[in-house]
């Protein structure tokens, strides 16, 4: 897994509530084993019309969107079914974190895991975020893992994570990553049993 410490970008703005893991990675890809390629099938519904062109006027497919790696959506993000691909996709396309208001549990759950940060902000934090986004489109972003702060160009928020993995994600390993960290320790303990 990729280490996250710091990230600065511009953001990419998805002002939708209630989006579910179906539409960020729709279940016709979910027989894939392999991240590899993923990103291509985030939002196809929405991105691409049926014959497969990308439509021009997703926020996706626009040149602005290119290279953003904070995902600015609506409240209650990746709810729905419990597919991990959802933050392969995600990852895969180039983020590294979204910000809502809230998060379904399980896909908080695998996006921590696959190194994606979900960054939980209050009401009027994620109104401000939107407006400023909307009256700066290039504007960026910086979020410190370690200070579990969001830098704004008018100033700093702070957002929730859990202690484990938070070091998980600062150290770029995964749970059994962060397990054999203390292999010595493992083995030690099995040598004196």
């Amino acid at each position: 897994m990729a280490q996250f410490t710091t990230l600065t970008s511009r953001v990419v703005v998805l002002p939708v509530n209630d989006i579910d893991t179906d539409q960020i990675i729709p279940a016709r890809f979910l027989k894939a084993t392999d991240k590899k390629g993923m990103g291509d099938h985030l939002f196809a519904d929405w991105r691409y019309n049926p014959n497969g062109s990308p439509k021009p006027d997703f926020v996706l497919n626009q040149k602005e969107s290119q290279g953003a790696k904070i995902l600015l959506a609506g409240d209650n993000f990746g709810c729905g079914s419990s597919r991990e691909h959802a933050p392969w996709a995600l990852t895969g396309f180039g983020f590294r974190a979204v910000i809502s208001t809230s998060f379904a549990d399980i896909f908080r759950n695998n996006a921590l895991k696959n190194g994606l940060l979900p960054i939980i902000v209050d009401e009027a934090t994620h109104k401000m975020l939107f407006d400023l986004i909307e009256e700066i489109p290039r504007a960026e972003l910086t979020v410190d893992l370690a200070t579990q702060t969001l830098i704004l160009p008018n100033g700093t928020v702070t957002f929730p994570i859990d202690p484990f993995n938070k070091t998980c994600l600062l150290n770029g390993v995964d749970e059994l990553g962060y397990i054999m960290g203390f292999e010595k320790e493992i083995a030690a303990f099995e040598a004196g049993s």
